[in-house]
Formats: C-alpha cells, sequence, structure tokens
C-alpha cells in the first residue's frame, strides 16, 4: 500500500510539472522566443500559450516596446582638435525579436558603440562652435546612421538627443570670457548710440529752439518797428495838426506888434529866475520891442506891422469861433501899457537882485551896467 501511494504521487507530480512545462502566460507587449531542441520554433503572443512539455523551451524574453538609453559621456575631438565630452540618449523600439534575438547577441551594447563611432565620425569634421551651435544636425545625422545601421537587427531608432557637450574646462573659461566681451562690447555700443541718439534730439531740440526764438524774436522786432513807425508818423501828424491849428489860430487873430512886444516882456522874468544865474543881461532887442508897443504904426525890422493872409481860425469845442476886434478901446491900450511897465520893473529888480547875488562868488568881474533904455513912450490914443 504504501509503496502504491508513492507511485500515485510521482505521477501526479509528474502530471502537475508536466502541466506547468506546457502552459505559458506572456505580458502585454511582450514576445517569448520558443526553441525546440535548441531551434527556433515560434514566437509567444501576449496571453495564454501551450507548449510541448520537455520539447519547447522559452528561451528570450524581449520586450516590444520603445526603450530609452543613456550613454555615459564620451570623448570626442573636433576638426579644431579639441575633446568635448557628449552625452547622449537613445530611443529605439524592437520591430523584430526573432532578428533581434538572432541577429546580434546583445543590441544594447551594439548600439552604445555605434553611437559613440558615428559621433566620432560627425563630430571629427565640425570645429567646436559648429559642434555647440548644430545639435539638431548631428541628431538627424545620427538617428539616420543608427536606424539604418540597426534595421538588420530588427531595430528601429526613433530618435537620438545629445545632452550636453561639454568643452574643457580651459575652453569653457576662454568662451565665457569671449561671451563677457561681447556683452561687454554689445552695451556699450548700445550706451553710445543711446548717448548719440540723445545728443542728436538735443540738438534738434535746441535747433528747433533757436529757430523759434529767431523767429519770434524778429516777429517781436517787425511789431516794434511797426508800432515805432505808426506811433512816430501818429506823432508827426499830431504835430503837424498842432502846429498847423496854432499857426492858423495865431493868424486868424491877426497879431500886431504890440501883441508881440508884450509876450516877449512877460518871458523877462521867467529867464531871470533859477539859482543858477548868477548874470542876466537884459537884451538890447527889449528896446526894439518897447518902441513897436508904444508906437502904433512903427514898424520893427522882423516884425510885421500886420499879418496878412487868409487862415482859419480853429474851432473850438463848441463849434464857434471867438471874434477878435482889431479896435481896442483906449482902456485896454491903457491897460496894456501899464502891464508893459510892470514887466519892465519886474526884469530891472531881477536883473539887480542876479547882479547882487554873483557880486560875492566873482569879485574880479564887475557886473555888466544896464543897458540905458529911452523911457517908453505913451502910445497914442487910437
Amino acid at each position: 500500500m504504501t509503496a502504491f501511494l508513492i507511485v500515485l504521487a510521482l505521477v501526479a507530480l509528474v502530471v502537475i510539472v508536466t502541466l506547468v512545462k506546457s502552459v505559458r502566460v506572456v505580458s502585454q507587449q511582450t514576445v517569448g522566443i520558443v526553441e525546440r531542441f535548441g531551434k527556433f520554433k515560434t514566437g509567444l503572443q501576449p496571453g495564454l500559450n501551450l507548449l510541448t512539455p520537455f520539447v519547447d523551451k522559452v528561451r528570450y524574453t524581449i520586450d516590444m516596446r520603445e526603450q530609452v538609453v543613456a550613454f555615459p559621456p564620451q570623448g570626442v575631438i573636433t576638426e579644431d582638435n579639441l575633446m568635448v565630452s557628449i552625452d547622449s540618449v537613445i530611443y529605439f523600439q524592437v520591430n523584430d525579436p526573432v532578428r533581434a534575438t538572432y541577429e546580434i547577441s546583445n543590441y544594447i551594447q551594439a548600439i552604445e558603440q555605434l553611437t559613440m563611432t558615428t559621433l566620432r565620425n560627425i563630430i571629427g569634421g565640425m570645429d567646436l562652435e559648429q559642434t555647440l551651435t548644430s545639435r539638431e544636425e548631428i541628431n538627424e545625422k545620427l538617428r539616420y546612421v543608427l536606424d539604418e545601421a540597426t534595421g538588420k537587427w530588427g531595430i528601429r531608432v526613433n530618435r537620438v538627443e545629445l545632452r550636453s557637450i561639454d568643452p574643457p574646462p580651459s575652453i569653457q573659461d576662454s568662451m565665457e570670457k569671449q561671451m563677457r566681451a561681447d556683452r561687454d562690447k554689445r552695451a556699450a555700443i548700445l550706451t553710445a548710440e543711446g548717448m548719440r541718439q540723445s545728443a542728436v534730439l538735443s540738438a534738434e531740440g535746441q535747433k528747433q529752439s533757436s529757430i523759434l526764438t529767431a523767429e519770434g524774436d524778429k516777429q517781436s522786432r517787425i511789431l516794434r518797428a511797426q508800432a515805432e513807425r505808426e506811433a512816430r508818423i501818429l506823432k508827426a501828424q499830431g504835430e503837424a495838426q498842432a502846429i498847423t491849428t496854432v499857426f492858423n489860430a495865431i493868424h486868424a487873430g491877426k497879431p500886431d506888434q504890440g501883441l508881440l512886444a508884450y509876450q516877449y516882456l512877460q518871458m523877462l522874468p521867467s529867464i531871470a529866475q533859477g539859482d543858477a544865474n548868477k548874470l542876466w543881461i537884459v537884451p538890447s532887442e527889449i528896446g526894439d520891442a518897447l518902441k513897436g508897443l508904444g508906437s502904433a504904426v512903427g514898424q520893427v525890422a522882423g516884425i510885421t506891422q500886420q499879418a496878412e493872409g487868409n487862415w482859419e481860425a480853429p474851432q473850438l469845442d463848441n463849434g464857434q469861433v471867438p471874434e477878435i476886434d482889431t479896435a481896442a478901446p483906449p482902456a485896454a491900450v491903457a491897460e496894456a501899457d501899464n502891464a508893459v511897465r510892470e514887466a519892465i520893473a519886474a526884469a530891472e529888480s531881477a536883473a539887480v537882485s542876479s547882479r547882487s547875488q554873483a557880486a560875492p562868488s566873482s569879485p574880479s568881474i564887475p557886473p555888466p551896467a544896464p543897458s540905458q533904455e529911452p523911457p517908453a513912450q505913451e502910445p497914442p490914443q487910437r
């Protein structure tokens, strides 16, 4: 009985092992490579698969998803003999798991080596500046070469990225200095352009200001000149009208020698007034004036006996012209004679006071003798 149980247990164990060997579950986006006696038999698709136990064997399991592999930095020499360190990333996907399994032993290592050799080939034809500024071009060339080389392995390279391109530290220092110098240069150029624009704008502003000031000065001078001209014209016209009015008034009043002599004598006291008058001389023409005043028919040289001509008398505010009576009454003549005598007396007293004031200040100069004038004759009664 014990032997029967042992045999039954062994049979059950063999059955269980056979079931385990004959059933295989494959995950999604995964392909299993099945070999029979060391030869490729088939590929297992995702899901539940049945195998021949102890005959079929799953040798490899291939991931069909897109994979990302980052390679360590590689040293590459540029065309100008500078060593740069390039760090790259490869995005690829297995299209044919059979070829990826049997065409190459380790496709990841093969892609890495191929990437390094391709980078050296591409970077070797560029200088440092082109290498730093041509990343897109390098990525495209590298992807094209890798995709063409890995196609026979059942692998498709989707994308290649250069994560970093690091030149030597000395070159980095030189580049930083160059960039700093370029920035300083651009800053200096911008500052100079700003100062130039500011100077140009200031000069234009001053120019416009000077032009406007000159135009304003010109206009003001023109206006002042016009105003002065008009003022002079108006003043001259006013003086001309005043002279014409006075001239017409004098001739319309028909003045005679007596009136002129009377006016002349009235001005003598005004001549003698003033603190600065140290010496006063009675003009010799006063005798002629008195003669003209005292004589009704006499005539003095240079003074007309009676004005001739036709002049209009000036109009007064009320529109009336005063009439002048040429025939003076005897009372008026007597009053005029008294006024003449008073004027002569005032003139003589002013002359005496002037001589008395001038005597202390200038003792060496004798005062002039008063001119002896003949006594004024009384004018005949008209």
